[in-house]
């Protein structure tokens, strides 16, 4: 008798594991990347709507950015190029994107995820 039977409260946690465990490593990471762009966007001020600055915030956006430099650069090797190329795209406009909303300019290099994909410009 499986978990499942015996507790069917199980069986939605069970279900979850076997529908992640189906779904490839790059698949996981780009989501996970694509996630983080989305909400380094929404706090560099690139929302759409009326709203959209006052859900800006460039401290939360420099973490989010540095997040995304360091997975991407991370798994680059793993998920080749024709996936890495598109996320270091979005990565480096989300950069230039932090640059241009942002009052006082990082010195070269130490712009949000620069240490992982060195100075953007």
């Amino acid at each position: 008798m499986s978990t499942e039977e015996t507790n069917p409260a199980h069986a939605p946690e069970a279900a979850a594991v076997r529908d992640i465990a189906e779904v490839p490593a790059v698949e996981v990471i780009t989501t996970a990347a694509v996630h983080l762009m989305s909400a380094a966007a929404v706090k560099c001020g690139l929302a759409e709507g009326p709203d959209a600055e006052e859900l800006k915030d460039l401290d939360e956006a420099r973490k989010l950015i540095t997040g995304l430099a360091g997975l991407i650069t991370a798994a680059a090797p793993e998920v080749g190029s024709q996936h890495a190329a598109p996320l270091r795209d979005g990565l480096r406009s989300l950069q230039l994107a932090f640059r241009e909303a942002s009052s006082i300019q990082d010195a070269p290099g130490q712009g949000p995820g620069e240490k992982y994909t060195g100075p953007v410009n």
